[in-house]
């Protein structure tokens, strides 16, 4: 039976209403998801606001400062040294230094008023002192606003790099009381005027976005100082619709939980100013000081509104690079100031007249000194992780001295090129490194790890290893000298040709560098002429492996082979590794680990870490003076004699030359009363340089530490230690005179019987060097 129009009618209201309540389900169990979920979307980024703004909001990098400069009455420094330093200091020439930061010199004097400082014993404030000079030495030093005299001042360090979190961010952090009006009303002005008033969004500015969206135009514009710290401090820079909404969500709930203020003091923390080679320039605390050298408290109007205009484009509107487009971007700036009010007219034509005052320097990057930085973060790890190094804005006091360090890149740079061109040699063929530390506590004063000495590249200094050659016979003769009952320096070696058997390998036969044999000769002068066949018997006599256990006590750290080319130096070191070694006997044997950290600040300036100084007597110290007269006699009458080219003779200077085979490296160690260096010269390929130690390496050594004013060096007589006239083997009389006799010093009871046929048996210490130097 079919079913009347009436019942299809009914059935048909029945399947739409089905239809309806059933797609109403589906539309509220929708919406039900879409609020949940946007609920919970919410409660994400609400989580994410607070949890970032309310914890540690920015990775701070560590800070690293190079030694402070000690000025005193007697210190000697040169008006270009002082000069040089002052300008890594970023200090400004001005006609009367009233301010911090400033200097002026008239004649034989400087007035400077120098900066505030906290060392970690409590802020030192800046003051203006006055130093008069006698030639290249301080005369005198005092307070120009008392006339106290001052006997001691250390200048505030130089800021030399950081260690610095992913990206290379770096920022001065500073307190919204801090920041001058001019300069929030200059940026509320330009950016956002309404800021105080709306609740993170404009809502003009987003309608402008959508407008553009819609034209098929790029979303941009309309951003508050809110949206804008948003952007920079959780989001990326990408432009896209989900992002922009993503933005206007959290502006809102930074708003709904923070104060204006405190929104505020993040942005001017957060925005990015400018570029320093590959080290980010974030925030107006940090682009004070990068730009002209001030805290943002000492900011003058013109300055102010500079920074204000770079937010628009740092590189577009960079001042250093872009002066008259900077400019008018900061004219710009004023302009509008003054139509909102915050200036008057005069003030604005004033701060127009004013040039844009930005410093002239070089672009650093992360540091200016890469070399000594890879050697401090190696000593760093030792007690610190990586993280806390770049995020924990830690403040580091080391042992770099600059003048030093500028030297020594001078020097190396220089010569390198000299040596080319003398020798016809390919430009840019020859490399070097160099490490300067002090005499007295070991601290590593420079590190110059190659030609381009800015190069964030191959450290030399520290990761080169090649064959030391010679620079390993003081080792050899200081094993030998420590059993002194059956050495000293009189001792006669034989260097007539020899013949090493070797199980499993060809025989060796090691030859002198003249290709000469000298028989019988003194353990003094086989060392001072560095003849290799006198070297390798007495080490063989010895046993290599008693050599090697001496270099160890050196401190050298690593597992060295033992064969026997290692008694001329055929196992490879670092120059870094050699200067420890050579540090070890200008200490007169007491071993002192190379150290490139003083102290450690954290965050708030409080004193977290200090690295005193440790010794440790490893050698015997008889044995080591023994050692040490002998490498005088190298410098001035053995094969480093060339010195006296660039330095006197009086300087007592201790030094040993070394050439690898084929002239494939040149070096250089040495030492005087204040200070030790070593110089390393070679080629990256590891081909012939055509440079002995003494040709190469060593004059870069001499015209180094010409520039240092190297201090006489002064040996501290052991007790046990008396000198007595040698003849050599081949002594002849005439006359009066002892031509061929030695005065020589020995640990008591090592003396030969027979001692020289003339000349005074002994002598009074006080006139011990006059008389060698006569005789010699």
């Amino acid at each position: 039976m079919s079913k009347t129009p009436q019942k299809k009618q009914q059935l048909k209201k029945k399947s739409l209403s089905k239809k309806k309540s059933f797609l109403r389900r589906i539309l509220v169990k929708s919406l039900v998801l879409f609020f949940t979920l946007l609920a919970v979307g919410v409660a994400y980024l609400d989580y994410t606001v607070r949890d970032r703004f309310e914890g540690k909001r920015w990775k701070l990098p560590a800070l690293v400062y190079a030694r402070p400069l000690e000025l005193y009455a007697g210190l000697h420094i040169t008006r270009q040294q002082l000069n040089e330093e002052l300008s890594l200091l970023g200090y400004k020439q001005a006609p009367v230094p009233d301010e911090q930061g400033s200097y002026c010199w008239s004649n034989q004097s400087i007035d400077l008023t120098t900066r505030d400082f906290n060392f970690g014993s409590g802020l030192r404030p800046g003051i203006p002192i006055t130093l008069t000079f006698s030639g290249n030495t301080i005369k005198e030093l005092y307070r120009r606003d008392t006339d106290a005299l001052v006997p001691i001042y250390r200048l505030d360090p130089v800021l030399i790099g950081g260690i610095y979190p992913d990206k290379n961010e770096d920022r001065i952090l500073i307190k919204l009381d801090e920041v001058p009006a001019m300069v929030t009303n200059a940026l509320i002005t330009v950016e956002d005027r309404r800021f105080y008033s709306h609740h993170g969004i404009d809502l003009w500015g987003i309608s402008r976005a959508i407008i553009n969206m819609a034209s098929g135009g790029p979303i941009q514009g309309g951003s508050t100082i809110t949206q804008q710290l948003v952007k920079n401090f959780y989001l990326t820079s990408e432009r896209t619709m989900q992002r922009k909404v993503i933005e206007i969500i959290m502006a809102l709930l930074l708003e709904a939980h923070y104060s204006k203020d405190e929104i505020l003091e993040s942005y001017l923390n957060e925005v990015y100013l400018g570029q320093d080679g590959n080290r980010a320039i974030h925030g107006f605390g940090l682009a004070s000081h990068f730009y002209f050298n001030k805290t943002v408290s000492q900011l003058d109007l013109h300055e102010a509104t500079l920074l204000v205009g770079l937010l628009k484009g740092p590189s577009y509107y960079n001042p250093r690079s872009r002066t008259q487009r900077a400019k008018q971007r900061r004219d710009l700036v004023l302009k509008e100031m003054e139509e909102a009010g915050d200036i008057s007219w005069s003030e604005r034509q004033l701060a127009q007249k004013q040039p844009l005052g930005v410093l002239n320097r070089p672009v650093r990057g992360t540091t200016s000194f890469p070399a000594f930085m890879e050697v401090l973060q190696e000593q760093l790890h030792q007690d610190y992780r990586d993280e806390d190094l770049r995020s924990q804005g830690l403040k580091v006091f080391t042992t770099l001295d600059p003048l030093v360090q500028q030297t020594a890149e001078k020097s190396l740079q220089l010569r390198l090129q000299q040596l080319e061109y003398d020798r016809d040699l390919e430009q840019d063929s020859l490399q070097g490194a160099v490490v300067i530390t002090s005499s007295q506590n070991a601290e590593i004063q420079a590190v110059v790890g190659g030609r381009n000495p800015r190069f964030e590249g191959f450290n030399r200094a520290l990761n080169t290893e090649r064959p030391i050659g010679s620079l390993i016979k003081p080792v050899v003769f200081l094993s030998a000298l420590s059993q002194f009952d059956n050495f000293s320096l009189a001792t006669m070696l034989d260097d007539r040709p020899l013949v090493v058997k070797q199980k499993g390998s060809a025989d060796w036969i090691p030859n002198n560098f003249d290709q000469q044999s000298h028989g019988n000769v003194l353990l003094h002068d086989a060392l001072v002429n560095s003849y290799n066949i006198a070297t390798v018997r007495l080490g063989l006599d010895i046993g290599p492996g008693r050599v090697i256990e001496q270099l160890e006590q050196l401190g050298v750290n690593r597992r060295v082979p033992v064969y026997p080319a290692s008694l001329l130096g055929a196992n490879t070191l670092s120059p870094l590794e050699v200067t420890q070694m050579y540090q070890t006997f200008a200490s007169g044997g007491f071993r002192t680990p190379l150290k490139a950290i003083r102290e450690i600040l954290d965050y708030s300036g409080k004193p977290l870490q200090r690295y005193p100084l440790e010794v440790e007597q490893t050698l015997n110290s008889d044995a080591v003076y023994l050692v040490t007269t002998a490498l005088q006699d190298v410098v001035s009458q053995g094969t480093a004699k060339t010195m006296k080219n660039f330095l006197s003779t009086d300087l007592g200077i201790a030094g040993k030359t070394g050439t690898t085979d084929n002239f494939r490296d040149s070096w250089f160690a040495g030492f005087t009363e204040n200070r030790v260096a070593v110089v390393w010269i070679g080629r990256d390929d590891n081909q012939s340089t055509g440079l002995t130690g003494a040709s190469g390496a060593m004059t870069v050594w001499g015209e180094m530490m010409a520039q240092l004013n190297p201090q006489p060096l002064t040996l501290a007589e052991p007790d046990r230690i008396e000198y007595h006239w040698i003849d050599r083997p081949t002594g002849k009389l005439s006359g009066s005179e002892c031509k061929d006799a030695i005065y020589l010093p020995f640990i008591s009871g090592s003396a030969p019987t027979e001692q020289a046929a003339c000349g005074p048996k002994s002598q009074p210490s006080a006139i011990r060097s006059w008389l060698k130097r006569i005789f010699q």
